[in-house]
């Protein structure tokens, strides 16, 4: 059972895996005994990533603006040759930015699609060029509830994340004939810096625990499970899948 799930001699690249639900995925691939490179944005990329790299994990960190489309490939290209090869790619970088939609301004909105959809879908296709010719690999997107429902006053996330849902199964089904899984996470709840504004208000804490059956927001360490299952041999016949994790939310 447990060769299922065992990511030994893997190697895996996580965008913005260095805090919050990124953290979790690093430590968890990491944990089940992958290789891992986080690229970040932050100058302190590398120095979070050393300090992820303890008890025996393996992860290394790189600083890349996943905004600037056009050097996606030599970010790509640079973080392959770091880890010496790609097993699992996890397309977790997002930002957000809250305001009414009557407010919303070009430079905004378009900052939102390419880091959370473009650059996500340039990274697929990437991984997929070293992932086809091995007929293997594993693509986990990072979708969100907004994939299935709108929310307030986060049009531009909300618009990005339904496309993530879709790009992931337009994606599966053009590679998984070729030996590629492509599926996506849709965290519900969690507890980090990007939802502050939500569960550091009163009132909007308390509606989401009465819409939350498992009635708390999620933590990093939550995610660890579904991100083992699909970048593992447990999921080898998982296609196109969006797996909620999101404490019975989507379920209410």
């Amino acid at each position: 059972m447990n060769e299922l799930f065992d990511l030994r001699g893997k190697k895996a690249i996580v965008t913005g895996g260095g805090k919050g639900v990124g953290e979790g995925i690093t430590n968890g691939l990491a944990m089940a005994g992958a290789k891992v490179l986080i690229i970040g944005s932050s100058p302190q990329t590398a120095e979070l990533a050393g300090h992820l790299s303890v008890d025996g994990k393996d992860v290394k960190g790189l600083q890349g603006d996943l905004s600037r489309l056009e050097n996606i490939p030599s970010l790509f290209d640079q973080s392959v040759e770091m880890l010496d090869g790609l097993d699992i790619l996890v397309n977790n970088a997002a930002i957000q930015v809250r305001q009414p939609a009557m407010e919303f301004s070009l430079a905004d909105w378009q900052r939102v699609i390419d880091v959370n959809v473009s650059a996500s879908f340039f990274l697929c296709q990437c991984a997929a060029k070293q992932m086809i010719p091995k007929k293997y690999g594993k693509i986990i997107n990072i979708a969100s509830m907004t994939s299935f429902f709108g929310s307030y006053n986060v049009a531009a996330y909300a618009a990005s994340k339904g496309a993530v849902a879709q790009m992931t199964k337009s994606l599966s089904n053009e590679w998984a004939p070729l030996g590629i899984n492509v599926n996506a996470v849709a965290p519900g709840g969690f507890k980090t810096e990007m939802t502050k504004a939500l569960w550091s208000d009163p009132k909007t804490d308390e509606m989401a625990m009465e819409r939350t059956p498992a009635g708390r927001w999620g933590t990093a360490s939550d995610i660890m499970g579904s991100i083992i299952f699909l970048a593992s041999h447990a999921s080898d016949y998982v296609c196109g899948a969006i797996l909620p994790v999101d404490g019975g939310y989507l379920a209410r």
